[in-house]
């Protein structure tokens, strides 16, 4: 999560946005299904927070309109957009606000995308720098209409970051690329302090949830992360409340511990609209605790789980506790040595 500003992955929607609750009525009483519906739509209190206020989340969001640049805290109805504004952090979103999928759990906008602006990764590199950030996050909508995915674009703006911003860290929050191997070389190369891609969800629901995207393929590129470069961590996340199951939700960590990934995180999905997925269920606090003491027992690294948890929330938080819990990650190489020879 970049540190001020406005995706995939990620976890998106809010407890902000209105939720249908219509509901019909016979003879003065509502009907099952209708009371179903209704208790669906209700979320529970601790979906509830005070909304931070200032002249701070002003000017973060006049800065990104001045700049013409987008961030997936608003694109995706993030519920903590106040939040990280408030605290000048957000996540920049490259190549445009149109995403050419359209998953059923995502608030971004599909439709036919625009072509990337080849100014954009240096107008978010002066916003970085201009927010004085010390860990800046990036991820992009899908953009299969690219021969590469996009993934030229991340390499610049990593690189144009790093001209402006010498010392921060940078984590990008990739697509999958459609598998194409080559196109994350050209990611890997300019050496992300984090590389994060998102399955979202367990392969049972990929059909329902993710269509145009493969379990499988998400999984290998996590793999191929790795054998292209150790040193690099990786973070992958899910949403919860979809209709998976406990043992489906430890089948999947499992998966990702087996492909090398070392930060997880866990939230609540929330409806973004009546149009998108519904809620199965509002998983509790507890229970989301839970699963994080679960996560590091398996042996993830660091684990971020509870409802308000998106995969760059706190990102620099979690990458902090990351470099001081695991003293053989190795340190970042010296700028000038940063590219490798893969």
């Amino acid at each position: 999560m970049v540190r001020a500003a406005d995706p995939v992955d990620g976890f998106l929607t809010g407890f902000f946005v209105r939720q249908d609750t219509s509901c019909s009525f016979a003879c003065g009483s509502m009907s099952a299904d209708s009371q179903r519906n209704r208790n669906q739509g209700r979320k529970p209190k601790w979906l509830k927070k005070r909304l931070p206020t200032g002249p701070v989340f002003e000017e973060v969001r006049a800065l990104l309109k001045k700049g013409h640049l987008h961030t997936v805290c608003q694109e995706a109805k993030c519920p903590n957009l106040w939040e990280c504004f408030s605290r000048r952090t957000a996540t920049f979103l490259i190549m445009g606000p149109h995403c050419t999928r359209n998953c059923r759990f995502c608030a971004v906008t599909h439709g036919p995308p625009e072509p990337p602006d080849p100014q954009e990764p240096l107008r978010v590199a002066e916003a970085a720098r201009h927010m004085k950030l010390a860990y800046v996050v990036v991820t992009s909508v899908t953009r299969d209409d690219l021969d590469d995915g996009g993934a030229v674009f991340f390499a610049r703006t990593i690189e144009e970051i790093r001209k402006a911003s010498p010392e921060a860290l940078v984590e990008v929050l990739i697509p999958d690329f459609q598998g194409d191997s080559d196109a994350l070389r050209t990611v890997m190369r300019e050496r992300p302090d984090v590389l994060n891609h998102n399955l979202e969800t367990v392969p049972r629901l990929y059909a329902s949830v993710r269509p145009g995207a493969v379990y499988e393929r998400s999984l290998d590129l996590l793999r191929r992360a790795r054998t292209y470069d150790a040193s690099i961590p990786t973070k992958s996340g899910l949403m919860l409340g979809l209709g998976e199951t406990s043992d489906e939700i430890r089948g999947t960590m499992t998966d990702l511990l087996e492909a090398g990934c070392r930060l997880l995180t866990l939230g609540q999905y929330l409806q973004p609209s009546k149009n998108h997925l519904q809620v199965s269920r509002f998983i509790p606090p507890e229970e989301f605790e839970a699963w994080r003491e679960t996560a590091l027992s398996m042996g993830f690294n660091q684990a971020a789980s509870g409802p308000f948890i998106r995969s760059s929330y706190h990102a620099q938080e979690l990458y902090g506790a990351l470099t001081s819990s695991s003293p053989s990650l190795p340190t970042p190489l010296p700028r000038v040595m940063r590219k490798p020879p893969f």
